[in-house]
């Protein structure tokens, strides 16, 4: 193991170094607690024995520092000149693990990194166990925000980046175009070719908005055959353009459709902004959005919308 040696006394620290090496043990050596508290975090050694009274800082300051740092567990041995029960008390409840008494029993010494050696194996593979939770918990973290059909992202996952452009809405004055999209005699298409080519044709729209979206922009699925894009810092004029190259790249799939007037499945989108000076939340914008989207199916569908004001609209 490395063990790190702390004690202002050179002839104390020399004879628990010897003992330690002849063990078969990394040793460091420190004259006092500040020296050892940087040795300290630059190896973190897996045990440190420590004097408990030093110049500067103490045995059980740096006992007390080396708890609080919760990177790595060292098992700690105090060095007391004395067994008094108050001193063992006070060094235990600092954080020690262990104590030894001056003059250094060699057998004690042994004894003691025969404890440390199983409590430091333990805290490795408890931290171990704790690591691969964590990469767990945030494997199961992504799967929850995902929709599983399209793998695009979910209403969770939707309704957290919402609030978060709200947000940024409100401090920065960004703006945000949100798209809702929407197939085309969706039902139709179910009834006439099957759920199994339902599904299939959702997926290939999906793949369709995710490839016609930049970067910067967030495609979601919103449920069974709708569609969110939100696209950062957009106008909804320059927004409407993003959504137009999709409904063309949609339209380009040629996918047959007999319920369609083009004989092909297409979409419908509507738009909406979300930006400070129209003072909306991202339940108004949802609500806007799908205002503008039935609009564009009672215009004849496969078009884009957006409502201006209750009785003027844009197509594009």
């Amino acid at each position: 193991m490395r063990i790190l040696v702390v004690d202002d006394d050179s002839t104390s620290r020399l004879i628990v170094q010897t003992a330690l090496e002849n063990l078969g043990h990394e040793c460091l050596t420190a004259h006092d607690g500040s020296q050892a508290w940087e040795i300290f975090l630059s190896f973190h050694p897996e045990v440190v024995i420590s004097d408990w009274s030093m110049p500067g800082l103490t045995g059980l300051e740096l006992c007390r520092n080396i708890r609080a740092d919760v990177g790595s567990y060292a098992y700690f041995i105090m060095i007391t000149n004395n067994g008094k029960h108050e001193n063992i008390l006070e060094g235990m409840t600092a954080g020690a693990d262990d104590y030894l008494v001056k003059p250094l029993d060699p057998d004690g010494l042994q004894v003691r990194l025969i404890a440390a050696a199983r409590v430091t194996a333990l805290h490795r593979q408890l931290g171990s166990h704790y690591r691969e939770l964590e990469g767990l918990n945030r494997g199961l973290t992504a799967i929850a925000l995902l929709d599983p059909l399209t793998n695009l992202g979910n209403r969770r996952a939707l309704q957290d980046d919402l609030e978060m452009l709200e947000a940024q809405a409100v401090r920065y004055g960004h703006r945000c175009c949100m798209a809702l999209i929407d197939i085309d005699n969706f039902k139709g298409y179910n009834d006439s070719y099957g759920h199994v080519a339902g599904d299939e044709a959702i997926v290939a729209v999906a793949n369709e908005l995710k490839r016609g979206a930049r970067a910067a922009d967030a495609v979601y699925r919103y449920g069974g055959d709708e569609f969110i894009c939100l696209f950062p810092q957009q106008s909804l004029e320059t927004g409407a353009i993003a959504v137009q190259r999709m409904r063309h790249g949609v339209e380009q799939l040629a996918i047959a459709h007999n319920g369609s007037s083009l004989g092909l499945l297409t979409v419908s989108a509507g738009l909406a902004l979300l930006c400070t000076d129209q003072k909306n939340s991202a339940s108004d914008l949802l609500k806007e959005a799908d205002r503008a989207l039935y609009q564009a199916k009672d215009l004849g569908r496969n078009r884009v919308e957006w409502v201006v004001t209750a009785s003027d609209s844009l197509t594009v």
